[in-house]
C-alpha cells in the first residue's frame, strides 16, 4: 500500500496502483512487491490491427475491388455484332444464303409477319441498356445468338434447313413440328375458341376476287392469292381489327405464351386461294413458335416445313417452327374456296422466362 497525503495535512491517503497504469510514478516499498510482480507477469496485449497487417490487408482489398470493377466493365462494353443477316448497314435484305423473303414485313408471307430490321447499333444499344438495368444474369444464349449470327457457328442451321433471318438462339431443341404438349394450355385455348374464332373471320370476310378494293382492315397481298387480316402485328395491336373481332381478341388475350410486346409477334387471320403457292422462306428467329388454328382447310391443301409435310385440320392447332425453310400450297380447285388458319406467334417453351424478358426489350415495337 502506497501512502500518500491530505491536501489538508497530515492524515494518510491510501493511493491503488500507479496512478492506474504500470509505469506511473509514486513511492512504494518492500510490502508492494507481491502486486507489482503480478502485474509484470500479466501478458502484454499488442494493440490490433498492426500498422504493417492493416496497409497489406487494404492493399489486398482494394485490389479485389478493382479485379470486380474491371470485370464488370468487361461485360458491360464487349462489343456486340448484330443479331441478323443484314448487311453491315444493319438491313435484313435476303442475300445469297439466306431466306429469300426474310426481309419482308408483315404477317403477310402468311408465314411470318411482321418481321422489321433492326440495325447493329440499336441492338447492341438496347442490349446493353437491358443489362444495365437489369443484369447478365441467364443472358448466355442471348449473348451467344448475338456474337455467333443467325446460325450455329453464324451460318446456316441444321442441315442448312433452318435459316432464322435475324435472331438465332443457340442450344434450343429444333423440329420443324413442335408436339402440342410443349403448348398445352395455349393450344386447348385456342381449339375451345375455334367456334368464335370462325364467327369472327365470317364477319369480316369477303370474296377475295382481287376485283373490288380491299375491306377494311385487311392488308394489300404480299403474293398472288394471299391475304391477311392482322390483330397484332409485329407486336402492335390492332385495336379495329380486334374490335371486329371479339372472340379471336378475348381468346388472344387468354393465352400464357403469345408475344404480345415483341415485334417477333403476330396473330391475325391468313387466306390462300386456290392454286396459289407461297416457296421456300423462312421465319425471323427459333425463338418463337407458330401455332396455326385451321379455319377452313379445303383439300389440296399441304404445309411442307424442313421437308416434312403436313396438312391443317378445322379446329385442330399445328406448332411450327417456321425457322425452317418451309413452303405452303393451295392445289385444290377454284371450286374448293380458300384456306383459312388463324396464325400466332407463342414463344418457344425452351426459352427462358430471363431471356424473354431481355428479348422483349431488344425488339420492343417502334413507339
Amino acid at each position: 500500500m502506497w501512502k500518500g497525503e491530505s491536501p489538508g495535512g497530515n492524515q494518510e491517503l491510501p493511493i491503488e496502483g500507479l496512478g492506474g497504469e504500470l509505469g506511473g510514478q509514486g513511492n512504494w516499498g518492500p510490502e508492494d512487491a507481491p502486486g507489482l510482480l503480478a502485474r509484470a507477469s500479466l501478458p502484454i496485449v499488442l494493440p490490433w490491427p498492426l500498422p504493417l497487417a492493416s496497409s497489406a490487408m487494404t492493399l489486398l482489398l482494394g485490389a479485389l475491388t478493382s479485379l470486380f470493377l474491371w470485370y464488370c466493365y468487361r461485360l458491360g462494353s464487349q462489343d456486340m455484332q448484330v443479331l441478323g443477316t443484314g448487311s453491315q448497314a444493319g438491313g435484313i435484305n435476303g442475300r445469297p444464303g439466306r431466306c429469300p423473303e426474310a426481309h419482308r414485313p408483315g404477317l403477310g408471307r402468311v408465314e411470318e409477319p411482321g418481321e422489321g430490321s433492326r440495325t447493329e447499333g440499336l441492338v447492341s444499344r438496347r442490349l446493353r441498356a437491358y443489362a444495365r438495368r437489369y443484369s447478365w444474369a441467364g443472358m448466355g444464349r442471348v449473348r451467344r445468338a448475338a456474337q455467333g449470327g443467325p446460325g450455329p457457328g453464324g451460318g446456316p442451321g441444321p442441315l442448312g434447313i433452318q435459316r432464322p433471318g435475324l435472331l438465332f438462339l443457340p442450344d434450343l431443341p429444333s423440329v420443324p413440328f413442335v408436339p402440342r404438349d410443349a403448348q398445352r394450355h395455349d393450344v386447348e385455348l385456342l381449339e375451345s375458341s375455334f367456334p368464335a374464332i370462325l364467327r369472327d373471320f365470317g364477319a369480316v370476310s369477303w370474296d377475295f376476287s382481287g376485283t373490288t378494293p380491299l375491306p377494311r382492315g385487311w392488308s394489300p397481298p404480299l403474293a398472288p392469292g394471299c391475304y391477311q387480316l392482322l390483330l397484332y402485328q409485329a407486336g402492335r395491336c390492332q385495336p379495329n381489327n380486334c374490335r371486329r373481332c371479339p372472340g379471336a381478341y378475348r381468346a388472344l388475350r387468354g393465352l400464357r405464351s403469345f408475344m404480345s410486346a415483341n415485334t417477333f409477334g403476330n396473330a391475325g387471320f391468313s387466306v390462300l386461294l386456290p392454286g396459289a403457292r407461297l416457296e421456300s422462306r423462312c421465319g425471323p428467329t427459333n425463338a418463337r413458335v407458330r401455332c396455326h388454328l385451321g379455319l377452313k382447310i379445303p383439300p389440296g391443301c399441304e404445309l411442307v416445313v424442313g421437308g416434312e409435310p403436313q396438312c391443317w385440320a378445322e379446329g385442330h392447332c399445328l406448332l411450327v417452327d417456321d425457322s425452317f425453310l418451309h413452303t405452303v400450297a393451295h392445289n385444290g380447285s377454284p371450286d374448293d374456296g380458300p384456306r383459312v388458319v388463324f396464325i400466332v406467334d407463342l414463344w418457344h417453351p425452351n426459352v427462358a422466362g430471363a431471356e424473354r424478358q431481355a428479348l422483349d426489350f431488344v425488339f420492343a415495337p417502334d413507339p
